[in-house]
This record gives structure tokens, sequence and C-alpha cells, in this order.
């Protein structure tokens, strides 16, 4: 599969000068997903580790919303009827998701708005960046449906964005949080009347850069969360070190020499 030709039958897929757009597109309900594009987005993302003309992506909702989570009907209902191994069988497909986002190397960033909440919010939390709407309100809201709130990942992530007792709080009540408690907590990187717009150039400045030391950071952020300094730093060195063996590396070096602006191809 070829993510930059890609066709999928269950999300928008928008590619355009080395940034990838895919667009949660079910706007009648609030952009739910269901098992067919939990799996779809799933492998999508775990294409993108081979798609080299896909330097970065963006994830949106359609409608005015990000996503409303699982489908109530779809995917809730269903559930009640499954056995254990059926469930399991789900609960390790989702978080197969939110592994694939954080193993593909190119950079996410999500544009908010509206209803983020459940399973959407999840996505959002699994990007790297997150600009919103002043309107997006963001719920992990596992527990009103009387689950814990340790759902894909959300205990491991959350609390490394916005801190372990903002998490506890969010995870354990499944209250909203607001666009402004977003920004102020970090969860949103910034606020925009726009997300999608601003995601989008975001997106393309960081597809201009050097895509395979974008990688390496990537790689990196998620790598050293349990190391040692002592190793974090090691691990740093000798990835830097790999950097510096790139041609990107010699390409901003000669523009500098130059004074003009690197033009960065990724190798």
């Amino acid at each position: 599969m070829n993510p930059a030709g890609f066709r999928p039958a269950h999300f928008g897929w928008r590619f355009e000068a080395g940034v990838a757009t895919v667009t949660l597109n079910r706007p009648e309900r609030k952009n739910p997903l269901t098992f067919d594009s939990y799996a779809e987005l799933r492998d999508a993302f775990r294409a993108l580790v081979y798609a080299k003309e896909v330097k970065a992506v963006v994830v949106a909702g359609a409608g005015g919303n990000f996503s409303s989570g699982g489908d109530v009907h779809e995917i809730i209902g269903p559930l009640t009827e499954r056995e254990m191994p059926g469930l399991l069988e789900f609960t390790r497909m989702t978080g197969d998701l939110v592994k694939a986002m954080r193993a593909c190397p190119q950079p996410i960033v999500a544009a908010l708005q509206g209803v983020c909440v459940g399973a959407g919010a999840i996505l959002a939390m699994a990007s790297d960046i997150r600009i919103a709407a002043p309107d997006t309100k963001t719920a992990f809201l596992f527990t009103r449906v009387g689950l814990a709130g340790c759902d894909m990942g959300a205990c491991a992530i959350l609390p490394r964005i916005i801190g372990q007792g903002r998490a506890s709080e969010l995870l354990f009540t499944g209250r909203v949080m607001t666009a402004e408690e977003g920004e102020r907590w970090g969860f949103h990187n910034r606020l925009a009347d726009d997300p999608l717009a601003e995601a989008r150039a975001l997106a393309r400045t960081l597809a201009d850069g050097p895509t395979f030391a974008h990688g390496i950071t990537k790689a990196q952020l998620g790598t050293e969360w349990a190391v040692s300094l002592e190793t974090a730093i090691e691990m740093e060195a000798q990835a830097q070190a790999i950097c510096m063996a790139t041609n990107d590396f010699r390409r901003a070096f000669e523009a500098f020499a130059a004074k003009r602006t690197p033009e960065f191809e990724g190798d």
C-alpha cells in the first residue's frame, strides 16, 4: 500500500506537498470510530513507516467536531455481547492504533475542535502536537460508561503531557477539559480560530525540515520515557552522531556558509 495514494474506506485522506491529512469523516454523528475505522487507521499509520514521501501528518475531524469516540451502537453495544477473548481482541486492536501513531516517524499534528472525547481524546493525546479551536471540549469519559480510565495508553501518556494530578482528575471523573484549560495545562500547544489551517501550516513547516532527524527526535521522545538520565544522554549522543552523518546536516552547513535557507531532502 502506498499511503501517498491511499484511498481509505473509513476516513478522509489528502496528500499534498509532503503532508498527509487524515480526516475522521462521519460529521452527522460527530465522527465516531467503528471496528473498521480503528483497524484501517492502525494499518495506515503502520504503513507510514515506509512512506518516505509523507513528511508530516495532520489528523482532523469533519463538520466542526474532532471525534465523539467509539460509536455507541456499532462498538459499545456489540461489546456487551462478547466473551473475554473477543473483548481482549478489541482492546488490543485499539491499543495497536496508538502504538502505530507513536511508531510512525512522521510528526503528527492534531487539529481539534468541538467534541473531542473518549477514543477521540486518545487520538489527540497520541499525536505529537495539538492545536485546538476555542470551542474544543476534551474528555476521557471512560468512567461514565463503567470502564477504567486506563484506556489505549492514557495512564502512561496523559500524565507526561499534563502531570499526574491533572491526568488523575480527568481519568477518574471523565469531566470535560475546556480549551483554555487544555492550553494552560500543556495538552494544547496553542489555540487557533482555524486549527486545521494552522495545523497544516505547521505540518508544512515540519515537512520542509530535516525529516530524517525529525524521526530520530520522535523516537527519542518516546524511548527516553523509561531510562535514566545517564542512559538518555548516551542515547542522544549516538542519535545525534547518526544525524551528523546525513546529507541534510551537510546541506545545512553549506547553506549557512552561503547565507541561504537550507533545502532538506530527508537523507
